[in-house]
């Protein structure tokens, strides 16, 4: 049995912000970009790894999130706590300066990690957490 990543979830709260993120900085290909009752669910990814998406989804278009839910997934995306992903580079410093160019908030410079790795960390545009691990 071969079981893969198809699709990951993060939330946005500006979805052309989020786009030129990870279209323009990240360089991901736009795979769907879907609009439906003024949300917009967008679904991108690597060029060379078709199977594998991130969809960009409205964070609360759940119609069965309470009003409490809301208010907290809307503070917690503001701190930067709710959601996140950890990409890999075989060129982390070149990807670390794309994203600082790009005014991506910059979270941890690239370091040598104590559990063997080599890895970055910023934020996009809601507050997602993206650390970077260098391929080696």
């Amino acid at each position: 049995m071969n079981v893969s990543i198809h699709a990951s979830f993060l939330p946005h709260d500006d979805p052309d912000a989020t786009l030129t993120f990870y279209r323009d900085v990240l360089g991901f290909e736009v795979r769907n970009d879907v609009g439906y009752d003024g949300m917009r669910w967008i679904t991108v990814g690597p060029a060379d790894q078709p199977g594998t998406s991130i969809v960009l989804q409205p964070p609360t278009a759940d119609p069965g999130i309470t009003d409490d839910e809301r208010r907290t997934i809307t503070e917690m995306m503001a701190k930067g706590t709710y959601a996140g992903i950890v990409l890999a580079t075989s060129d982390l410093d070149g990807l670390f300066a794309r994203l600082r160019d790009g005014d991506a908030e910059v979270v941890q410079e690239p370091a040598e990690q104590p559990y063997g790795v080599r890895d970055c960390a910023v934020r996009d545009p809601a507050g997602n957490m993206i650390r970077i691990q260098e391929v080696r």
